[in-house]
């Protein structure tokens, strides 16, 4: 049974187009997704293609402005507003993007011990930092005092010492170098081999391969294959859909093949597939209608004619 799960989630903003005449413009639709305790899911995709919002959905931090509909489960309860905010930081917890989420005014030793708020929180803090590369001079500092890598292992070590059963994190290794990474993944590891769920948000999918357990692929505010990394392999024959098989061809230690083609905006969306208009293999019923789930290898995929 999935520790996290995402069934059918929709997402739509409201934005004023003239005067008071307002217009809906969905960015998420029917996007699906679980992850297991003990499990690392990388979510992939190209800019726009909804992981971010995905990862704030969750935690209940979308804009006012948002429309959601869909159910969020965890622990095989369901993800209400109220419960979203009961338990944000505590038993799901949040590596952001920015560093602008770490609080100005606050030094961040003080600011990573206050989400764990047990006696061992300085020692535990003081540990992580170490891992890390920080040194305890840093731990005094505030954020505008950090350079960019710095901070951003600062949010790492956010999550490591959170405690929390899910934990999500948001493109946490731009500006940090190469063994920072590799201690960042060694840690989303040994945290899911603990029990957590833990998922990845990353456009470095070399990243993702290295400890991810399951890989999946978001398109234009959709969910379109989840499949095992070691489906990862040769000329992508292991994987299920066009953009999957595409999206690997084209990594510069792969064919470096360009996908042609743009992903649609929110409010060029077509009816069906939304990768339809640019997939050699698109038949006429592929711009009918979304594509239903499937399994399929021992994977999952949104597929017409996924074989």
């Amino acid at each position: 049974m999935p520790l996290l799960s995402v069934n059918n989630l929709n997402i739509a903003f409201t934005k004023y187009i003239k005067g008071l005449k307002q217009e809906e413009i969905q960015v998420i639709n029917q996007l699906n997704l679980s992850i297991d305790a003990g499990e690392i899911v990388a979510v992939v995709g190209a800019s726009g293609s909804g992981k971010s919002l995905l990862a704030h959905a969750i935690l209940g931090i979308l804009p006012s402005n948002a429309r959601m509909t869909g159910n969020i489960f965890y622990n095989d309860e369901e993800l209400t507003d109220v419960k979203k905010v009961a338990i944000r930081g505590k038993e799901i917890a949040l590596v952001p993007q920015s560093v602008q989420f770490l609080n100005p005014l606050m030094k961040v030793g003080a600011q990573v011990r206050s989400i764990h708020n047990k006696k061992e929180s300085v020692s535990l803090q003081k540990q992580v930092f170490e891992k890390y590369k920080l040194s305890s001079i840093v731990e005094k500092l505030l954020p505008f005092q950090l350079s960019g890598g710095m901070a951003r292992r600062v949010l790492v070590s956010t999550a490591v010492v959170s405690g929390a059963k899910v934990i999500i994190a948001d493109e946490p290794t731009p500006g940090l170098d190469s063994e920072v990474i590799k201690e960042a993944g060694r840690s989303f590891r040994e945290l899911a081999d603990n029990g957590s769920a833990v998922m990845v948000i990353t456009h470095d999918i070399d990243f993702a391969l290295q400890f991810a357990d399951k890989i999946a692929v978001l398109y234009a505010g959709t969910t379109i294959e989840l499949a095992s990394v070691h489906d990862f392999t040769g000329d992508g024959e292991k994987l299920r859909h066009p953009y999957t098989k595409a999206l690997w061809r084209a990594l510069p230690q792969n064919d470096f093949l360009p996908i042609k083609g743009s992903q649609p905006l929110p409010s060029e969306m077509p009816k069906g597939c939304p990768f339809a208009p640019r997939c050699e293999l698109a038949v006429s019923s592929c711009s009918d209608e979304m594509p239903k789930k499937r399994l399929l290898r021992e994977g999952t995929v949104w597929c017409h004619h996924a074989t």
